[in-house]
């Protein structure tokens, strides 16, 4: 893979979550090339454990761990096993996340008649499904930083990295649960910054616009592949007129991490979206 510059991290370990997803195993291959060995952490072992192959095929080195974000006791054991085989996080990526169809509507609008209609509504969206996404998303942040953040404390060059969203800035419709989940991503990004700004800590966030991933699939796209009408309204709402490739997200991820550009930088979120949260649509 190409990487934008590169960052000196070498003897760092950098602890990944959600790491074997489509934008998080390029954040990991990215750290690996610039020397850092990095921690693989996902639900399913067996795609984290494809990632640590690839990595090691590019010269680097990586180790895949089974953890639930969502979960205290898997988050630690998660903790234990990277402190025995890598040692102490220095830069912590929180990637996990995403939404759910459970926690979705069908409709943008609600209109008098959906209630009798054969439509899943806002009045349908069952709690324990946008609990699912809300956790997902935020208790999934919050569990990894306070396992991993307490290697960095008093430490030189630690960094913690959170990926927020378009929905933090204005939320997009139909998916309640992670457009209120990722603008917490958001405050809680600045709150973190400000709480360890005593002890070493910088604490960052981006922010991507429309990427084609796994768990936004459904929705950008019909089961014969051409694209929905969303898609349609998401490409007219972006200046630069197409989704973002993976690798776009790359230069924003390397100078948060990187102590010399940014050593000054902390409790920023910055929008990687080709334009879309600067147009206003006319």
């Amino acid at each position: 893979m190409n990487i934008p510059f590169k960052p000196e991290l070498n003897g760092k370990v950098a602890v990944v979550t959600g790491g074997a997803g489509v934008l998080c195993r390029e954040f990991a291959k990215a750290l690996a090339l610039c020397g850092a060995k990095v921690a693989i952490l996902n639900r399913t072992l067996s795609k984290a454990e494809k990632v640590v192959e690839d990595i090691a095929a590019m010269g680097g080195e990586a180790v895949a761990v089974q953890v639930d974000v969502t979960n205290a006791e898997s988050v630690k054991t998660a903790h234990e096993v990277v402190l025995e085989k890598l040692g102490k996080c220095d830069i912590l990526v929180n990637g996990a996340g995403g939404n759910n169809p459970r926690a979705t509507t069908d409709k943008e609008y609600f209109e008098l008649g959906d209630l009798d209609a054969d439509t899943k509504t806002f009045f349908d969206l069952g709690d324990e499904d946008m609990e699912f996404v809300f956790n997902l998303n935020f208790v999934g942040t919050l569990l990894p930083t306070q396992a991993f953040a307490k290697d960095m404390i008093g430490r030189e060059g630690c960094t913690i990295l959170n990926v927020s969203s378009m929905n933090a800035y204005t939320p997009l419709t139909k998916i309640p649960a992670y457009s209120g989940a990722k603008a917490a991503i958001s405050n809680f990004t600045q709150w973190l910054a400000v709480h360890f700004s005593k002890v070493g800590i910088r604490v960052n966030a981006i922010a991507p616009g429309f990427f084609a991933t796994e768990q936004n699939r459904t929705l950008l796209f019909n089961d014969d592949g051409t694209p929905t009408a969303r898609t349609g309204k998401i490409l007219a709402a972006t200046p630069m007129g197409r989704f973002g490739t993976p690798e776009e997200l790359l230069g924003a991820l390397l100078f948060l991490v990187d102590e010399k550009a940014a050593s000054f930088v902390t409790g920023i979120v910055i929008p990687v979206d080709g334009g879309f949260s600067a147009y206003s649509g006319v």
